[in-house]
């Protein structure tokens, strides 16, 4: 019997992702599965609610990406009922949105990826002073004297000679895949201390604007705080200028931390520009509007498809409201269709029957020829699609937007790489740090557009136009998007006699973690992970660092049930 490997479970943040994967007699994933082993239901919560609470129930999706329903549940009930937001609203939204990014960007590299490639162990042997001449070489970063990492090193000593190992614990200390020497390893360990406690200054821009994090609040037909430059409780100019200094700050701690960190790692892992391509296949709804949203000629990040690992192309034929483009298949889902859906359904056409069919747990290994997670399989045109940060830098490229050109081709030269290794596990995880250096500058751009409009005495946040249910038609359907942390999320709704008859959501990790289709084809997570080879089967560090190159976060994409698929709660709607 050829040799299984489980990983259960894989996120090292929020939900619950299965992965099993046969290994060939070379050690060499030959098969991957990927299986969503959570059920939330928000589409059946949603039914028969007011539109304009709708993004207050999708938010609570996830408390990672902690806006992105938000913005995409608000613009697709806007679309329904032909809204137009003020322009500040639309400023604003970005904002957050780019706030939101950076942030999870930060997180994801230091805290849910970094320690796949760096031994926290290692470190312990580190001289303070050959980190602080790497550290100085590379950045012009101030905490980098001998002394600072010398403390650190203290610190860390005492805290593994504890046994108390903490965020630490479970890692695969010592692996004969690590390559990083002992003073890179501390210099990544400083810098991911240093970037857990930065990375919730960033975040107060939410706060700023929508009171809280996480779930700040938002508003159908705008935003939901006021602006007036000489008042005391709303964005007066203490508060712009404390928004103001939060950017200058993420700036220079992406431009001086993580970009270099980035670059520094990834110079002894060249080899997994080779690895862990996958699907070939890109897409991106785009977003950051700098008109309306409905003219995506105006987003900064483009929307368009790339197949094939095609460089000399972008397919701009992606409209998430043609009925014929975008399907949600089940063939391998816990779910049923009513009526003919052997192609899938279309999200305005969506249904949400959860039926489990598994196995009673606890089970040793999923039945793969059968229905074997609880994700939806979408595709578009028939595709299989990988979306994230990969495929917005990727479409950016190939359509020449500059400064992604810039930045890629800057990274290509100093990791000395042809673009070819961008499809890779390496490729995705640099990829995620060029946006991010990219969402740091869109804070700084939204935040010149705003101060400029509040210039111009221009305060408005909010049209309330069509607030009044009334003035509704009696039916309506629309879509709201946003490219989220993860990749392209869709919500579709449907409104009839003033109550949502119908919301369907297609997130980013349903996208990349689903399970194979009716043809038998590979989602995301499971093509990329075939013909990854693999030092120690026995420790699957390899798994955990293609996996963690998507940023898996699966309560977004598991929409309670007990281990024997019975209910546990009813949700009644009044």
């Amino acid at each position: 019997m050829a040799k299984r490997i489980v990983v259960d479970p894989i996120p090292r943040i929020e939900g619950h992702l299965r992965i099993e994967t046969v290994l060939d007699d070379h050690n060499t994933i030959a098969e991957a599965y990927s299986s969503g082993t959570m059920w939330r239901g928000l589409e059946l919560i949603l039914k028969g609610r007011d539109p304009r609470d709708a993004w207050a129930f999708t938010q609570r999706i996830c408390g990672v990406c902690t806006t992105v329903h938000a913005i995409a549940s608000v613009r697709c009930v806007e679309d329904a009922l032909g809204i137009k937001i003020p322009d500040n609203a639309r400023i604003i939204r970005n904002l957050m949105n780019a706030t939101q990014q950076t942030q999870d960007h930060l997180i994801h590299f230091y805290h849910l990826h970094a320690l796949d490639w760096v031994d926290v162990v290692s470190a312990l042997s580190a001289d303070p002073k050959e980190t602080s001449e790497i550290a100085q070489s590379i950045s012009p970063w101030p905490k980098s004297s001998p002394g600072y990492f010398k403390d650190l090193k203290a610190r860390l000593t005492t805290f593994v000679e504890s046994g108390q190992l903490g965020i630490f614990t479970n890692g695969y200390w010592g692996h004969s895949a690590y390559k990083l020497p002992p003073a890179v390893n501390l210099l990544a360990v400083a810098h991911y201390l240093e970037a857990l406690e930065f990375q919730k200054e960033i975040i107060k821009i939410h706060t700023i604007f929508g009171g809280k994090n996480p779930h700040p609040n938002y508003a159908v037909g705008g935003v939901a705080t006021a602006i007036d430059p000489n008042a005391d409780n709303v964005i007066n100019i203490e508060k712009l200028s404390m928004i103001k200094k939060i950017i200058d700050d993420t700036n220079t701690f992406i431009n001086q931390v993580y970009i270099p960190d980035l670059l520094a790692v990834a110079k002894f892992y060249k080899d997994w520009g080779s690895i862990g391509g996958g699907l070939g296949n890109y897409l991106a709804y785009g977003d950051f509007p700098e008109t309306d949203i409905h003219d995506p000629g105006s987003f900064l990040w483009p929307r368009g498809a790339i197949l094939n690992k095609d460089l000399s192309h972008v397919d701009e034929d992606v409209d998430p409201k043609d009925l014929s483009q975008i399907k949600e298949e089940i063939a391998h889902s816990w779910y049923t269709y009513d009526g003919k859906a052997d192609g899938g359904l279309h999200p305005f056409e969506g249904q949400t029957n959860p039926k489990y069919t598994g196995p009673d747990l606890p089970y040793e290994y999923l039945d793969t020829d059968q229905k074997y997670s609880w994700l939806k399989t979408p595709r578009w045109k028939d595709n299989p699609m990988e979306v994230g940060p990969l495929a917005r830098v990727l479409i950016a490229y190939v359509k020449g937007v500059d400064e992604i050109v810039d930045t890629v081709n800057f990274v290509l030269k100093d990791l000395d790489v042809p673009a070819a290794a961008l499809f890779s596990t390496l490729g995705r995880t640099a990829a995620r740090g060029i946006e991010c250096k990219q969402t740091a500058g869109f804070m700084k751009h939204y935040y010149d557009q705003l101060i400029a409009n509040v210039k111009k005495g221009d305060t408005k946040v909010y049209d309330s136009s069509m607030w009044d249910p009334e003035r509704w038609p009696k039916e309506a359907k629309g879509f709201g998007f946003t490219e989220a942390p993860r990749g392209s999320l869709g919500h579709w709704i449907h409104i009839k006699d003033k109550k949502i008859e119908d919301y369907q959501i297609v997130v980013p990790s349903t996208w990349n973690a689903s399970p194979r289709d009716g043809k038998g084809r590979s989602g995301a997570y499971e093509a990329a992970l075939k013909g990854t080879p693999m030092a120690d089967p026995e420790k699957p560090l390899e798994i955990l660092r293609t996996v963690h190159s998507f940023d898996p976060c699966l309560a977004c994409a598991s929409h309670v049930m007990d281990m024997n698929g019975n209910e546990i709660t009813t949700v009644k709607i009044v």
